[in-house]
């Protein structure tokens, strides 16, 4: 896989660190030597979209690419970015480094196992139990294959943000998601048709999952919202805020016309009781979908019930996260009760199955799927 990096900052010039192992520095096609243990390479903006590489405190010239091959399986190298200053992170197996638009372009040319145990780092977190690892391990790696080409016209398959998957740098805590990466290994999810599912996950859903198309207008067929009693105790599953009525009054005015002029419509407009998961505020005839008061107001989810208070608006809500799909903390529940992986997946992709990816080939012989 091909991620750009640090894609959340426009980079004008970087140090790449020794870490482990060794790699041999190309310039465009020329062969420059090594970065061995207390090695350095400093990587800066030059002019005609060139780069301009230092090598320790020697100067090399300017070269349209460059490129540090590991030369030992499994070499890690330490990232730093100079300008502007970020703190440092390291990355398993190549590098492409290119000026695009006057920035750096970094790309990391990683083994997917090794890209994944990043990614469940960084989107888990540590101290989880071993199958809720091979669950995210599992997602992680349906949709890195499913949207391989997002960002193909830039020049990389995926980004590091969480517009594709949060991924800031190889495996640091625990060895348990090196387990959990390593015993899935080429396992994807697919549909009834064979193919790829889309493996939307959140961090809590507050109890309920919701529909896809209440988000995004789009059915899933392998996604309805069901119960969801795994997450109800846990730190995001509840929160408040306060609202000042009239920003509440201007939004709906002002943005959906809501009919002040009618009495009943006038007198609910602060009361809304949401005992479970609804696409639309107050009633669907006034057309105001719940994902835009969250987006507006910044509300952690849309599964909120509110009442007026003096002159504020009280929301009480449940989850955190748009809430289709897996929910992160009853999945890491369900996990900590001694649920499987394949339980887990199946709880919450009752629609889907697990399959290996060696198993593809087969699928594609009998005409089933598009893979």
């Amino acid at each position: 896989m091909k991620i750009g990096v640090l894609r959340d900052y426009a980079v004008k010039k970087i140090n790449l660190t020794y870490h482990s192992g060794s790699y041999s520095i190309y310039a465009d096609t020329v062969y420059l030597g090594s970065i061995l243990p207390n090695e350095f390479v400093d990587l800066s903006l030059a002019d005609s979209n060139k780069i301009w590489l230092k090598r320790g405190v020697v100067d090399m010239g300017a070269y349209s690419k460059i490129r540090l091959i590991e030369n030992q399986v499994n070499s890690s190298i330490t990232l730093t970015a100079k300008s502007p200053n970020i703190k440092s992170r390291r990355y398993k197996n190549d590098f492409e480094v290119s000026n695009v638009k006057n920035q750096l372009l970094i790309v990391n040319a990683v083994d997917m196992d090794n890209y994944l145990m990043g990614v469940v780092e960084s989107e888990g977190g540590g101290g989880r139990e071993l199958d809720y690892y091979k669950v995210q391990g599992l997602m992680s790696r349906t949709y890195a294959l499913k949207n391989k080409n997002r960002h193909a016209k830039e020049g990389f398959n995926l980004c590091d943000r969480v517009h594709c998957q949060a991924y800031h740098h190889m495996l640091r805590y625990t060895l348990k998601i090196d387990t959990a990466v390593s015993q899935t290994h080429n396992m994807v999810l697919l549909d009834e048709n064979n193919e790829l599912i889309d493996t939307y996950f959140h961090a809590n859903c507050g109890g309920q999952t919701c529909e896809p198309d209440y988000v995004w207008n789009e059915k899933v067929p392998y996604l309805n919202t069901f119960l969801d009693t795994f997450c109800l105790y846990t730190k995001q599953a509840n929160w408040e805020v306060r609202v000042p009525k009239e920003k509440w009054k201007d939004f709906l005015v002002e943005k959906y016309n809501y009919p002040i002029q009618d009495s009943f419509f006038l007198s609910t407009m602060y009361t809304f009781n949401q005992a479970q998961r609804m696409a639309f505020y107050i009633s669907p005839v006034l057309g105001i979908p719940l994902r835009d008061l969250r987006e507006n107001f910044k509300l952690k989810s849309t599964f909120f019930s509110c009442y007026p208070e003096g002159e504020m608006v009280v929301i009480q809500g449940k989850g955190y996260g748009h809430g289709v799909g897996l929910c992160q903390e009853g999945a890491m529940k369900m996990a900590k009760y001694g649920l499987n992986f394949q339980q887990i997946c199946n709880f919450y992709f009752p629609g889907a199955r697990i399959e290996k990816m060696d198993q593809i080939h087969y699928f594609q012989q009998q005409g089933d799927g598009k893979l």
